[in-house]
């Protein structure tokens, strides 16, 4: 990678992915792509180049490609899970149709290609605990069908037209950065938030309820590391299973309650969250990825939840007691 696009570069993900390739490899050399109404902002606007990049328009990706000679695209432009239910027809826009654009200037161009999937993309009928690499992917949600035909359609151009597409399917990320986009996921996110402002939390999703998670700095290392892989050694592309940590809301509650033994929480439930919820896998078996390129996370919940608290305190510049155990 030398120069890079990163598409949806505003967004939960793209935000801090942006600045960790900007630190890598140069500030001139990662172009922030956004739409209007999301422009960057700060930080993200001052350190390096910025463009107008609607994913949905294949000539505004094709006219920075070639002004900033474009070789390795980050296609982060998505509606997140429970938004896209409400807005399905423009979660496929962008999911689907957006993908083909960038695809085709991709063949075209000589681009390499990142676009996430996601533990979305499996269904109520994919085996829940240590979902294998390849396993029956048969989602309910419009977001997990954009993901798999995302996952299918960039395997088609890397067999047909020889375009280097990658990818990783993410668990839920948590990151006290960027607050997330209608995630399911979301709880895991908003409820330290709610622990450090002193706060009740109301938990939109039933105990028992386990999913994969991830903190956000384990997930940006990813999606850089399976770029940089050795490409002979990769017998899969489109997706790799990654894992970090799997739990419930009442694994991370208590787990938070360490720190903050006054952290109270309750529960009210949100039946489209919980549905989506319950039909993802439990936990995920990413031994392809540790095999094929070296994938291996850095943060377990203990170590996420210290980082999350601590960052937070200073985010929100809350006058917070020093961590004590329970």
């Amino acid at each position: 990678m030398k120069n890079i696009l990163v598409i949806g570069a505003t967004g939960q993900i793209g935000s801090e992915l942006t600045m960790k390739l900007r630190g890598l490899y140069g500030p001139d050399n990662v172009v922030c792509g956004y739409i209007p109404g999301a422009e960057p902002k700060g930080v993200l606007l001052e350190s390096g180049p910025a463009e107008i990049v609607d994913i949905t328009n294949p000539q505004q990706i094709a006219d920075t490609v070639n002004k900033y000679g474009i070789d390795t695209i980050y296609n982060l432009a998505a509606l997140l899970s429970a938004v896209a239910e409400a807005r399905p027809q423009l979660a496929w826009k962008i999911g689907v149709g957006g993908l083909y654009n960038t695809l085709e200037v991709a063949r075209e161009k000589g681009c390499a290609v990142f676009t996430p999937s996601s533990i979305g993309s499996f269904g109520p009928s994919t085996p829940h605990v240590k979902t294998p690499q390849d396993t029956i992917q048969r989602p309910e949600t419009i977001y997990g069908v954009t993901k798999v035909t995302g996952e299918m359609l960039s395997d088609y151009y890397a067999r047909r037209f020889g375009v280097d597409t990658r990818s990783v399917r993410f668990p839920g990320l948590i990151s006290y950065t960027t607050l997330p986009g209608g995630g399911t996921t979301d709880y895991a996110v908003d409820i330290y938030y709610s622990a450090v402002k002193g706060e009740t939390f109301k938990c939109p999703l039933k105990p028992g309820t386990f999913m994969d998670m991830m903190y956000m700095p384990d997930a940006l290392r990813a999606a850089i590391e399976i770029m940089e892989a050795d490409p002979t050694k990769l017998h899969h592309r489109n997706s790799f299973n990654i894992a970090s940590m799997s739990f419930d809301p009442e694994i991370i509650y208590n787990k938070i309650r360490e720190y903050m033994p006054d952290f109270k929480m309750e529960y009210e439930l949100d039946p489209l969250r919980q549905a989506i919820a319950d039909s993802w896998p439990d936990s995920l078996d990413d031994t392809c990825a540790r095999q094929e390129w070296g994938w291996k996370p850095e943060f377990d919940l203990d170590s996420m939840t210290q980082d999350m608290l601590a960052n937070l305190k200073i985010k929100l510049n809350k006058e917070v007691s020093e961590p004590v155990h329970a």
